[in-house]
């Protein structure tokens, strides 16, 4: 196992994937010092925001709306079942259909944050070079329904990505670093 970073470096890093002004009340998950996926911080607002993973290679934190929690808790924990990508999309599929898991009824926003490793200080939770990518979720919704590609014909470009199913998502990745 990984050393797990502190817990205050963990949500000022989680944090570092939420608007700025949303960072003060938003949830952070992130690992105690055993490793368990554990709440670092409760928030009074809508968006949950995830500390980098110290077992996965790489520097990562997210943030969501709190609509998505049911699908995001539900993948973690088929992933902790061992369960492959396609088993998790095709038991969350499923289940969305027949109503059991509960999906947003309007889009809903999740931001990733991401560095290499060598860009990234888990003693004081420095970031350099970091890159955000922008995933909006839509359930159901498809190319027609939306007017979007199904691939990125330029660069930054928003696509829609699993269109038709649960996870249908508009992905948009820009281009820069800072």
């Amino acid at each position: 196992m990984a050393q797990v970073p502190a817990s205050e470096v963990q949500i000022k890093t989680a944090l570092l994937a939420a608007p700025a002004d949303k960072r003060a009340e938003a949830m952070v998950y992130g690992y105690n010092e055993k490793g368990v996926f554990v709440v670092l911080k409760k928030g009074s607002n809508e968006l949950i925001c995830l500390a980098d993973d110290p077992n996965q290679k790489g520097f990562s934190v997210s943030c969501y709306h709190k609509d998505l929690e049911p699908f995001m808790a539900r993948g973690r924990e088929l992933k902790a079942q061992g369960k492959t990508f396609q088993e998790i999309f095709d038991i969350r599929e499923a289940e969305a259909k027949s109503g059991k898991l509960t999906m947003p009824k309007q889009a809903s926003n999740l931001q990733v944050y991401s560095a290499s490793s060598e860009n990234y200080n888990s003693a004081t939770g420095e970031v350099t070079k970091g890159s955000f990518r922008y995933v909006v979720y839509i359930p159901w919704a498809t190319a027609a329904s939306t007017g979007l590609p199904t691939k990125p014909e330029a660069p930054g470009m928003p696509w829609i990505m699993d269109p038709g199913t649960h996870r249908a998502h508009i992905m948009i990745n820009p281009t820069s670093k800072e």
